[in-house]
């Protein structure tokens, strides 16, 4: 058996898991009554459908590595952040979801510029560093856009999509008694909320640490995934991990040929 028929064996493995606990996460919710979780396991399932419609319908193959890491990400993210509360429960989980989005929408950005980079209707070529830098910026514009989605769930559904922080200290301006602007720091034991004390070791942050913490991990999948662009492109061809992880243009001239 073939290196890439055992590579694509694997993906098929891995994704036949998957799908497999995630309907038995849509059955037990069903039994459970809760159908917004149902909804959330069967837009899990459409989903998983994301690699290969791209795959057939854009012409970019996506290779296992990368198509594995999306498939985890999303079972991450709906069936055990959302379904199961793993954002509540782990700490870190949030961040490190936040990380992996980072760098896979640095990939997506990498594959997109890319396609138009080796096109023959465009007579300009990026040099490597731009196309790294454009997939960069990719990637920290849906992390803006989708820090603006949580914000708009929050304010105008009445969600907790931007997850509090308890802040022990503050530094305010504000709070200065001689009126100078020269911050103040404050160590913030309780908090009063509509009369009632809540001793939470700290100021309730409703967002802004949460949001900026978000961007800073986008911003780290960001870079990582760029520089390994960045290598990918001046040795094309050349090392495992980038050809397993870069989303490839397929040749449609070639392809017609064979056929």
């Amino acid at each position: 058996m073939s290196e890439l028929s055992k590579k694509a064996r694997n993906r098929t493995r891995v994704q036949m898991i998957l799908t497999m606990l995630v309907i038995v996460s849509i059955i037990r919710q069903f039994f459970l009554g809760n159908y917004h979780n149902m909804f959330l396991g069967i837009l899990t399932l459409i989903l998983f459908m994301v690699p290969q419609f791209i795959d057939k319908k854009l012409g970019v193959t996506i290779p296992v590595g990368l198509e594995t890491v999306i498939l985890i990400f999303i079972f991450s993210a709906e069936i055990l952040g959302e379904i199961n509360a793993f954002y509540v429960k782990i700490p870190v989980w949030d961040t490190i979801l936040h990380t992996t989005n980072g760098f896979l929408m640095a990939a997506i950005g990498f594959a997109l510029i890319d396609l138009f980079n080796r096109s023959d209707r465009f007579s300009i070529k990026m040099s490597p560093y731009f196309v790294a830098f454009f997939a960069f910026c990719f990637s920290m514009t849906v992390g803006v856009l989708w820090e603006f989605f949580e914000f708009s769930m929050d304010w105008f559904f009445g969600m907790d999509m931007q997850k509090d922080w308890i802040v022990p200290a503050i530094n305010s301006v504000k709070l200065n008694p001689t009126g100078a602007n020269i911050p103040i720091n404050v160590d913030v034991q309780s908090v009063v909320i509509n009369g009632e004390t809540w001793n939470l070791g700290g100021y309730l942050d409703i967002g802004i640490v949460d949001t900026m913490k978000d961007l800073m991990v986008n911003f780290v999948g960001a870079v990582v995934f760029s520089v390994i662009g960045i290598l990918y492109l001046t040795h094309r061809g050349k090392g495992k991990l980038a050809a397993s992880l870069i989303p490839q243009v397929r040749d449609t001239n070639s392809e017609v040929s064979e056929k």
